[in-house]
């Protein structure tokens, strides 16, 4: 068998402690529902709030971006002129 790379390595023991994890909060979800439901719902709540204050207070302190500065051509009115190639009569 091939040796795992470093990556390889991190991510087979990432999976087994997530496993291991899930095993250990079906566990506790059996032996204590009620304060395992609590701290998990507290836990989830807590993270999205923390997450949106985060966003919050990043979009509160960021100063705004200055302004786009438009070429002059850009400015002035386009004046209504003649074709440059007037159709010749006949």
């Amino acid at each position: 068998m091939d040796k795992l790379s470093k990556d390889q390595t991190w991510g087979a023991g990432i999976l087994a402690a997530s496993i291991l994890g899930i095993i250990v909060y079906a566990v506790l979800l059996y032996l204590y529902p009620q304060p395992v439901l609590q701290i998990t719902a507290f836990v989830a709540v807590a993270g999205i709030l923390g997450i949106t204050a985060w966003i919050g207070w990043t979009m509160a302190t960021t100063p705004p971006p200055p302004p786009l500065e438009v070429p002059e051509t850009a400015t002035q009115p386009v004046a209504a002129t003649e074709p440059a190639n007037p159709p010749k009569e006949s």
